[in-house]
């Protein structure tokens, strides 16, 4: 959930619209069939560093359009340590790893 409030710089805020309006554009890229419907940079998103400098690249897009996919990112990216868990699988089943409610009332 964004919920951006007066305490967001508007500069902030210009770079979350340009990046949905972006991943609208990735969206746009697979419906027109211009992308591979399951080889594509939103579907493999996000893509390490190590997936991007290494030896071997077999995605059909560009390892630049994975990296980069907005030009100033090129002087301020940050980039993840691993890539999707389990593919969606770990984006759409999260599960607690707390110990149980009955471990809180007995300390």
């Amino acid at each position: 959930m964004i919920e951006p409030t007066e305490s967001e710089p508007l500069y902030e805020l210009d770079r979350l619209c340009d990046a949905l309006i972006a991943i609208r554009g990735e969206i746009a890229e697979v419906q027109a069939g211009a992308v591979d419907k399951t080889d594509n940079v939103l579907k493999n998103a996000p893509h390490t560093a190590e997936q991007v400098i290494s030896d071997t690249w077999s995605r059909k897009y560009t390892r630049e359009k994975a990296a980069y996919p907005m030009a100033y990112l090129r002087k301020n990216k940050f980039w993840p340590t691993v890539g999707r868990l389990n593919h969606v699988y770990g984006d759409t089943h999260v599960f607690c790893s707390c110990p149980p409610l009955a471990a809180y009332s007995q300390s």
